[in-house]
């Protein structure tokens, strides 16, 4: 027997040890999810590809099978994008609007990493060979810098509009419909830096003091809303920019993640009045008028809440819990034994004077698990704890589906932030120090990643991205399209097909 399987033997001992005493004890114990899902390694192998021409063939095929995908999508981003009013002189005019937003969009779809880049990699004759191929709107190649100053000019509004729009008719033609959480869209909303530097180059962009000599900062800041499917998939879907627009003239005021989280409610519930919504958000949203905007919107939420920000419904909370024992479930997820407790119908009074009033429920989660060190062989007992306020009242049936599938899916967000910044979409690049094109350069990017996304998780690619993962997928597929000219004549007939786009399961 090998060292591995002598840990994982120990490690399950262990767990069962531990569930002997809950029962010893008289806790019910229920096994949920028993397989957790968990990440699957890459294959260390040599490749399985024998001949040159296996491996042409398999770049073409990977390259038709994203284009399946791409093609789908693309005409009804154009349809909106092409409505933008353009400010050129049209004397003047060599690259049309759609032509510079297709290859904006192509910009982040192959991940460069700057205007420098994509100005030396998209001219070479192989990839723009391809390129014209598979995207015949793509009728000139502009410069990058040609791209920068139309952005500068126009209403980069209108490119999330059309990011939006194609969010839209996916939802009436019900792709998203097998992979919602009890009927409703999971949308997290999270902030984060794009980047800063140490001189004011736009009246706009945010400031605080660093260091010790509190030496002044500027910086820009992003309130990011994405989609989480039912299946792990996080889809790119609104964004709120921090700006001190409304604040210039108030020396001690400035554009913080709260005000914008107002404003990007207030429109996505303009955008979507009728669909059916749930959020989930981080602790900084854990106050009664957040809670309340919810509640006036009809959305369900899961809200991490901290011991120290809400002190008296955390008091109130875990009182009620000690006085209603029944109120708990111990569930076995994967590795981890999970206990809950929760307490429903708390009163809590916020604003002038507490005049105003919300009812909330409060769980909380308990989580132990046993980790064996594989080099000395002792056991170690682990625990972590979480705390959320819920939409909705709390029973055994719901409690760990809202939790774990709800209330920890938040995380997922955080993952689509650090593969926007260091997975090849360089999200802390402002591509542009004017801000409006730098707006502008931040939607492309939202709808290249958006399309990469729907991509990867499609049926048309699922085995090729089990083998190569989703980063390495994009490497190859770039590699496709860069390394020699593909069969013109196949990529045709894709341009000219229909296809469905299906996601994996």
């Amino acid at each position: 027997m090998s060292k591995r399987e002598e840990w994982l033997i120990r490690k399950q001992q262990a767990q069962e040890s531990k569930l002997e005493q809950l029962r010893a004890a008289g806790i019910a114990v229920r096994v949920k999810y028993e397989n957790k899902p968990k990440k699957q390694a890459m294959p260390n192998r040599l490749s399985d590809l024998a001949t040159v021409e296996e491996e042409k063939e398999e770049r073409q095929e990977t390259v038709e099978a994203a284009l399946k995908v791409y093609r789908r999508l693309l005409p009804g981003l154009l349809c909106r994008l092409k409505q933008i009013k353009d400010p050129r002189n049209p004397k003047k005019i060599k690259h049309k609007l759609t032509v510079l937003m297709v290859y904006g969009i192509l910009f982040f779809v192959y991940q460069m990493s700057s205007r420098r880049e994509a100005n030396r990699e998209m001219s070479k004759p192989i990839f723009y060979e391809n390129l014209k191929a598979m995207f015949p709107e793509l009728e000139t190649l502009p410069h990058a810098d040609t791209l920068a100053r139309l952005l500068e000019r126009i209403d980069v509004n209108e490119i999330k509009e059309a990011l939006l729009d194609l969010f839209n008719k996916l939802i009436r033609k019900k792709k998203f419909r097998n992979y919602l959480m009890n009927g409703r869209y999971m949308i997290a909303i999270d902030g984060t830096q794009k980047f800063y530097l140490d001189e004011q180059w736009e009246e706009e962009c945010l400031s605080r003091k660093v260091g010790i000599e509190e030496k002044k900062q500027y910086y820009v800041y992003i309130l990011e809303a994405v989609l989480i499917l039912d299946n792990g998939i996080t889809l790119p879907f609104m964004s709120e920019i921090l700006k001190n627009e409304e604040y210039r003239d108030e020396k001690s005021k400035q554009d913080c993640e709260l005000k914008a989280f107002y404003r990007l409610a207030e429109k996505i519930k303009k955008r979507f009045p009728r669909l059916k919504i749930a959020v989930v958000l981080d602790g900084l949203y854990a106050c009664g008028p957040v809670i309340r905007l919810c509640r006036l919107y009809k959305w369900d939420y899961m809200i991490v809440l901290k011991e120290d920000a809400l002190k008296e419904v955390w008091r109130e909370a875990t009182g009620l819990m000690r006085l209603e024992p029944k109120n708990t479930l111990t569930c076995v997820w994967g590795d981890r034994i999970q206990v809950y407790r929760w307490a429903n119908d708390i009163e809590y009074y916020y604003g002038e004077n507490e005049r105003l009033k919300e009812i909330l429920h409060v769980v909380i989660c308990e989580e132990s698990w046993e980790e064996i060190s594989r080099y000395t062989g002792e056991a170690k007992s682990l625990t972590t704890r979480y705390a959320w306020i819920s939409g909705r009242p709390l029973t055994k049936n719901n409690v760990f589906k809202r939790c774990t599938l709800m209330g920890r899916y938040r995380w997922k967000i955080e993952n689509n932030i650090l593969v926007e910044k260091h997975q090849g979409y360089e999200y802390e690049h402002c591509f542009s120090y004017n801000w409006n094109a730098m707006e502008g350069f931040h939607y492309l990017m939202n709808i290249g990643r958006f399309m990469n996304v729907l991509a990867v998780n499609s049926e048309y690619l699922a085995d090729k991205v089990r083998k190569t993962g989703i980063k390495g997928f994009t490497e190859f597929l770039r590699q496709a399209c860069s390394g020699d000219v593909l069969d013109i004549e196949r990529i045709h007939k894709i341009v000219e097909g229909r296809y469905m786009l299906r996601l994996s399961a």
